[in-house]
């Protein structure tokens, strides 16, 4: 197949028989069984076909469970997987991998996991968006009303740093054992940077993140009933925060109270729609000294580790309107 018939412009890996095959051989499932309806289109996935774009994608085999189980997890109502893909907003399904699978299929959760040089990183983010895109037809300026997109929609995976991480992995905050492994997906934009060198106390770090954070022009200030602002702390940021006797949710509590807009500043600006009150329903009725979070709770903040030697932390902005899922890999 030549690079103009590729969904994402980029060249792909024939889908042939054979190669199906072998995906197929790496999950208990029925070829013909539906996963579910992909929107905007609303058609119907099956594990073939949802094979079929991981080949195109460049996956190896092994790969396959993960893309299956992310698929799975995006279909789920609370993820709100078609205003996610059909939105204006710069969002797109994100995946956050932990436990041992991570090891297993070489995923990066080090040094530029956002970046290139990962092979299982690239496809795996790849094959959703080849599935969105040729069964869900979540096609740019068609069902996929994106004014701008974002390199993330090339397809974004990454692993979560365990080893460097002082607090327990996403997943097992989610209830999965250490030895499971699982899939995280996320809405999300493309990270942005948190730069601090200086700061050597966590509420130094973390006020250096919370003001990142909140800008008049983030959906979060207004769409953010079902928010989750995903801090993403370095291993050193995360290490200086933890010297501190700080846990993960003393973190999430921080940037729930910190990571605030004043309400003069948003007044007629972004998304403020006086017809309709004008602020995010959970916050009306705030005083006026009273400052307009990114979460409607604490509980909402997610916070992972990932990323290598450095002082920059990331943050992704949730479109606001989706809530992350979390599901165990079976078999891993």
């Amino acid at each position: 197949m030549s690079e103009i018939d590729s969904p994402d412009g980029l060249p792909i890996v024939q889908p042939t028989r054979e190669r199906v095959k072998q995906f197929l051989e790496t999950v208990d499932r029925d070829p013909l069984e539906t996963v579910g309806e992909i929107p905007p289109a609303y058609r119907s996935m099956t594990v073939q076909k949802s094979a079929a774009n991981a080949v195109m994608a460049g996956c190896e085999p092994a790969y396959f469970p993960v893309v299956l189980t992310a698929l799975e997890a995006t279909l789920e109502p609370e993820f709100n997987l078609y205003g996610a893909l059909a939105t204006t907003h710069p969002c797109w399904p994100a995946i956050v991998v932990n436990g041992p699978i991570v090891e297993e299929l070489d995923i990066n959760g080090g040094a530029n996991a956002y970046g290139q040089g990962s092979k299982s990183n690239a496809t795996i983010g790849r094959a959703l968006t080849f599935a969105y895109m040729n069964i869900g037809g979540a096609i740019p300026d068609q069902g996929d009303k994106a004014t701008h997109g974002g390199p993330h929609k090339f397809g974004l995976c990454v692993a979560e740093n365990e080893a460097e991480s002082p607090w327990e992995p996403l997943h097992v905050e989610r209830g999965f054992d250490a030895d499971e492994s699982a899939v995280t997906v996320v809405a999300s934009e493309s990270p942005h940077n948190i730069n601090d060198h200086v700061a050597d106390t966590a509420a130094g770090v973390l006020t250096t993140a919370a003001q990142t954070m909140a800008k008049v022009g983030t959906n979060l200030a207004y769409l953010n009933a079902h928010g989750e602002p995903h801090l993403v702390l370095s291993p050193e940021h995360a290490a200086t925060i933890a010297r501190d006797g700080w846990s993960k949710d003393d973190v999430k509590r921080f940037i729930y109270d910190h990571a605030r807009i004043p309400q003069e500043e948003l007044r007629d600006q972004g998304m403020f729609d006086e017809a309709g009150g004008g602020w995010p329903t959970h916050f009306r009725g705030l005083r006026e000294y009273q400052d307009v979070g990114l979460a409607a709770k604490p509980e909402n903040v997610l916070v992972t580790v990932t990323g290598g030697a450095g002082r920059h932390s990331l943050f992704h902005p949730s479109f606001g309107d989706t809530e992350s899922v979390t599901k165990r890999i079976p078999g891993h």
